[in-house]
């Protein structure tokens, strides 16, 4: 990779947009667990969270690291969160389609949704890192 650097102690230093997009994933995995602590306590009252308040409470959680990104950055930064949303709309389109595509005969048509949001924040924050790393260099 081109972004790669060598510190002078033999270890390469990956791009710093990678870490963000760890911890996304990550928030969003500890999101989807609370959601799942909250349907496994409500299962035996007949209650289970709708697909929107598992992307709500799992975007909520994932969304410190954007969030951290934006305020670390210099002002010009609207191009950035443009480029970001744009990004992660495209993405939610694509996979929520193929996810639909794929598997038709789901109950919930709000899961294609769901898997898209989830595919697509990774995705955003990626961008955001890259345009505002960009930004910041220039």
């Amino acid at each position: 990779m081109a972004d790669e650097k060598d510190s002078g102690s033999g270890s390469i230093r990956h791009p710093s947009w990678n870490r963000p997009v760890v911890a996304t994933v990550a928030l969003e995995l500890a999101g989807l667990a609370v959601s799942g602590l909250v349907a496994l306590v409500g299962w035996p009252f007949g209650w289970l969270p709708d697909t929107s308040l598992v992307g709500l409470v799992t975007g909520l959680m994932a969304i410190g690291p954007a969030a951290e990104l934006y305020r670390g950055a210099s002002p010009p930064r609207r191009l950035a969160v443009v480029a970001a949303l744009l990004a992660l709309i495209a993405v939610r389109l694509l996979v929520t389609a193929a996810v639909n595509w794929a598997f038709p005969a789901l109950a919930d048509p709000g899961v294609g949704i769901l898997v898209g949001y989830l595919v697509a924040l990774p995705v955003g924050v990626a961008v955001l890192a890259r345009c505002l790393n960009r930004t910041n260099a220039a």
